[in-house]
C-alpha cells in the first residue's frame, strides 16, 4: 500500500503561521542583540511558541495539512532551538556549556539521517518526552529572558524559567536515548534498500504540531 501524502498546497493558515515564525527569527535576532530590546524578543518567542503549538491544532481542525507545512514547520522549530540558545548565550542570558549539550544533541540526531534512508525510512517517529522537552524549552527561554528585569517578579519568573530549562534539556538528553535505541534497532533488524525503492521525505505525514 502507498503512502498517502498530504495535499501539495501552499496558502494555508498553518503555513502562514510558519512563515511568520520564520520572519520573526532576524527579528528577535537584531531586538536581542542589537536593540536591546527584551520586551519585543519575550513577545517574539511568545507568539512563535503559541503560533507553533497553534498550526498543529488549526491542520487537524480544518484539514489543512500539506507538504510543505510537514517540510517547514519542524524546520523553523529546528531553527529556533539553535538560533535562541546561541543568541541568548551571546547575550549573556544562559551559558555556553547549555547550548553545546543542545547543539550536540540536534547534530548527532542529524547525523543519523543517513541511517534511517539506507533503510527506507524519512524518520522516527517522535516521542512524547521529546515533544514535552522541545515545550519545557520553549517556555523555558522567555521566562529567562523575563528574568533579566531588576524586580522581585523578575526573578521569580527567571527561576521558573530555569526550572524549565533544567528539566527540559534533561528530557531533552533522555529523549535522545529513547532515539539512539530506536536507531539501534532499525539498523540491526532493517535491510538496507535500494535508492530507486527509498521513501520520499515527504512520505510520512507529519502533524504541524
Amino acid at each position: 500500500m502507498e503512502p498517502v501524502l498530504p495535499p501539495n498546497r501552499v496558502l494555508t493558515v498553518p503555513n502562514a503561521l510558519s512563515a511568520v515564525r520564520l520572519a520573526l527569527v532576524p527579528v528577535f535576532v537584531y531586538a536581542l542583540l542589537v536593540a536591546h530590546a527584551n520586551g519585543w524578543a519575550v513577545a517574539i518567542l511568545m507568539f512563535s511558541g503559541a503560533s507553533d503549538w497553534a498550526d498543529g491544532k488549526i491542520a487537524r481542525l480544518l484539514n489543512q495539512s500539506s507538504r510543505l507545512g510537514v517540510l517547514l514547520d519542524p524546520a523553523v522549530d529546528r531553527l529556533y532551538m539553535v538560533v535562541v540558545p546561541v543568541v541568548l548565550a551571546l547575550s549573556g542570558i544562559v551559558p555556553w556549556w547549555f547550548v553545546v549539550v543542545l547543539l550536540v544533541r540536534d547534530g548527532l540526531l542529524a547525523a543519523t539521517l543517513p541511517l534511517l534512508w539506507s533503510r527506507g525510512l524519512s524518520a522516527l517517529p517522535v516521542t512524547y518526552i521529546g515533544k514535552a522537552a522541545t515545550f519545557a524549552l520553549m517556555c523555558g527561554f522567555p521566562l529567562v529572558l523575563l528574568g533579566t528585569w531588576d524586580a522581585l517578579w523578575s526573578r521569580v519568573v527567571g527561576a521558573c524559567g530555569w526550572a524549565f530549562l533544567i528539566w527540559g534539556l534533561y528530557a531533552y538528553l533522555w529523549a535522545f536515548a529513547q532515539y539512539a535505541v530506536q536507531m539501534t534497532l532499525v539498523v540491526r533488524r532493517m535491510p538496507k534498500v535500494h535508492r530507486a525503492s527509498r521513501p520520499s521525505t515527504m512520505a510520512k505525514v507529519v502533524d504541524h504540531g
